[in-house]
C-alpha cells in the first residue's frame, strides 16, 4: 500500500524543483497581497479616526472685541502720556481676556483737513490708503505690547511711536513664556537658517531654535506646538499650529489681535468673523442703566465693545459718510450707560474701558465657554523674574544678610587718634556780667569753667588789643 502506483510517471529531480519554486513563487505573491491589502485597511482606518477626530474638535471659544478711537491719544499732554494712555488700554484688554482691539477713526478725512490733523501710510503698498497718525501710534504700541519679549527685535525697529514704550506696564500674559517653561505651545519667529526640504526652523524663546514641519519664508510670526523631548533625537521638533489652537485646547488666554479701522463703519463690514459679530454693543451715558439688565442676557459668539472718544459716539457718526442714521443707538444691539450717577462730568476712554467690562462680567453669557485645565506648574506665575529660586533659599539668603548686619553693628571700632591737649585756662580779667554779685571776690578771680570768655562790648582790654596787634592766632587754635 505504501508503495507508489505503477500507473503514475516518474518524475525527474529537475521537475520537482521547478514546482516546488513555483509554489514558493505563489506563497510570496499571495503574502504581498495580503500585506498590501493590510495596508490599504490601516490607511482607510487612519482617515476615519482622522475624520472622526476632526469630528470631535472642540469648536473654538466664543471672541469678545472691543473698538476704541484713536483721537484718544491726541488728548494727553505729552508723547510720554499719549504711550501711557495706549499702555492702560493694552493692560485692561489682557484682564478682561479680549481676543481683538480695533482701533478706529472717528474724525473723518474731511473733518481732519479742516482741523489740519496729521495722516500717515498705512503701509507699503497698502491699497487703503491713509490712517490717522494717532490711530498708526496706539495700534503699534498695541501690537508691541501684545507682542512676547524675545520677538520684539523682529517685528519692531526703533520708531518713534515707540520712545517710550519702555515705560509703559509689561503685560505678563500667559504666552509670554519664560525660557525655562515648559508649556506646549510657544510663539515664535521663523528663521533664516538652512533646513532639509519641507522644513525650517523656528526661534521660540529657548536656547536652540525649534525644526518645525513646514518650510516658510523667514520672518513670519508662527504659533508652534512643542513635540516631547526625545533622548534619542537632539533637535527639538516642532507642529506649525493655528494660533487659535492655544486657547481651544488648553483654555489659556493668547493674547489679542488689532485691526484698524478707518471709520466707525468699518468696525462692522470689515469683521474678521465669516458671520460677522452676532451682538454689538454701544456705550454711552445716554444708554440703558446697566445695573437693569439681567445677569448672563447678553449670551454671544463673537461680542463687539464700542466705546467713544472725547466727543462720545455721536461726534463718530457725524464723521461717518457711509452711515446715514443720526442716533448712534440704532447701530447697536444694546446701548448701556456702564457708571450711572457718575461723579465726573466726563469718562476718560482708557477709564471707560475697565469700568464697562468690569461691569459687564455677570452680564455676558459666551455660546462656547473656555476649557477649564489647571497649569499653574507649566505657566510661568506673577513672582517668576526668569530664575527659578525656592522658597527655602530665599529664607537662608535673608537670614544670611541679617547676620551679616548683625556682625558689621557688633565689630570692634578702630581706635581713633587721641585729640590735642587743651591750652591753658587763663584767669578771667574782667568781671563776668552773668555772674551772681553774692558770690566771694575768690570766687572772682577763679580761673573760667567755661569753655568760652564774656568780654564786655565797651572795654576791650590792652592786652587782648595787643594780641590782636600782633596777629596772634592762638586764641583761634
Amino acid at each position: 500500500m505504501g508503495s507508489r502506483s505503477p500507473l503514475e510517471p516518474h518524475k525527474s529531480w529537475k521537475k520537482v524543483n521547478e514546482e516546488r519554486k513555483t509554489l514558493k513563487r505563489q506563497r510570496k505573491q499571495d503574502k504581498l497581497l495580503r500585506e498590501l491589502q493590510q495596508a490599504k485597511e490601516a490607511e482607510t482606518r487612519a482617515e476615519e479616526d482622522a475624520s472622526g477626530a476632526q469630528a470631535k474638535t472642540r469648536p473654538n471659544p466664543s471672541t469678545l472685541s472691543i473698538a476704541v478711537p484713536g483721537s484718544i491719544l491726541e488728548n494727553a499732554q505729552s508723547a510720554e502720556l499719549r504711550a501711557y494712555v495706549a499702555g492702560q488700554i493694552a493692560r485692561a484688554a489682557c484682564i478682561f481676556r479680549v481676543n481683538e482691539v480695533i482701533v478706529f477713526d472717528d474724525v473723518g478725512i474731511a473733518t481732519a483737513r479742516e482741523t489740519k490733523r496729521s495722516y500717515e501710510p498705512e503701509a507699503e503698498g497698502s491699497a487703503t490708503g491713509t490712517v490717522r497718525s494717532s490711530s498708526l501710534q496706539l495700534a503699534r504700541i498695541l501690537q508691541y505690547l501684545e507682542c512676547p519679549q524675545y520677538l520684539r527685535k523682529y517685528f519692531f525697529p526703533l520708531h518713534k511711536d515707540l520712545k517710550y514704550s519702555g515705560l509703559l506696564n509689561p503685560l505678563d500674559t500667559p504666552h509670554h513664556l519664560r525660557q525655562q517653561s515648559k508649556f506646549r505651545y510657544r510663539e515664535g519667529v521663523i528663521c533664516d537658517k538652512k533646513a532639509k526640504e519641507g522644513q525650517s526652523y523656528a526661534n521660540v524663546g529657548l536656547l536652540n531654535d525649534v525644526l518645525v514641519d513646514k518650510a516658510i519664508e523667514p520672518g513670519v510670526r508662527v504659533t508652534v506646538k512643542m513635540e516631547p523631548q526625545s533622548e534619542t533625537i537632539r533637535k527639538q521638533r516642532g507642529t506649525l499650529v493655528s494660533p487659535d489652537e492655544p486657547r481651544r485646547e488648553t483654555g489659556v488666554y493668547w493674547g489679542y489681535q488689532v485691526r484698524i479701522a478707518h471709520s466707525l463703519s468699518e468696525i462692522f463690514t470689515k469683521s474678521p468673523y465669516e458671520a460677522g459679530y452676532d451682538v454689538t454693543l454701544g456705550t454711552s451715558d445716554r444708554g440703558t442703566n446697566v445695573h437693569e439688565v439681567p445677569n448672563r442676557s447678553y449670551g454671544f459668539k463673537h461680542m463687539l465693545i464700542v466705546f467713544g472718544g472725547l466727543q462720545g459716539l455721536e461726534s463718530a457718526l457725524s464723521n461717518d459718510e457711509k452711515l446715514t442714521v443720526d442716533d448712534p443707538e440704532l447701530l447697536f444691539d444694546h446701548y448701556v450707560n456702564v457708571l450711572p450717577r457718575q461723579g465726573s462730568r466726563t469718562i476718560r476712554t482708557e477709564e471707560a474701558v475697565l469700568i464697562a467690562l468690569a461691569a459687564l462680567q455677570e452680564k455676558l453669557r459666551p455660546e462656547v465657554q473656555d476649557v477649564e485645565t489647571d497649569l499653574s506648574d507649566l505657566l510661568p506665575k506673577s513672582e517668576d523674574t526668569g530664575i527659578s529660586v525656592r522658597r527655602d533659599v530665599l529664607v537662608s539668603k535673608k537670614q544670611k544678610k541679617r547676620k551679616l548686619l548683625e556682625d558689621t553693628t557688633q565689630a570692634p571700632v578702630a581706635e581713633e587718634p587721641a585729640p590735642p591737649k587743651p591750652l591753658p585756662k587763663v584767669a578771667r580779667q574782667t568781671a563776668n556780667p552773668f555772674a551772681d554779685p553774692s558770690e566771694s571776690s575768690e570766687q572772682k578771680t577763679a580761673p573760667a569753667d567755661d569753655d568760652f570768655e564774656v568780654v564786655s562790648s565797651s572795654t576791650v582790654p590792652a592786652t587782648r588789643l595787643c594780641s590782636i596787634t600782633n596777629n596772634d592766632l592762638s586764641r583761634f587754635d
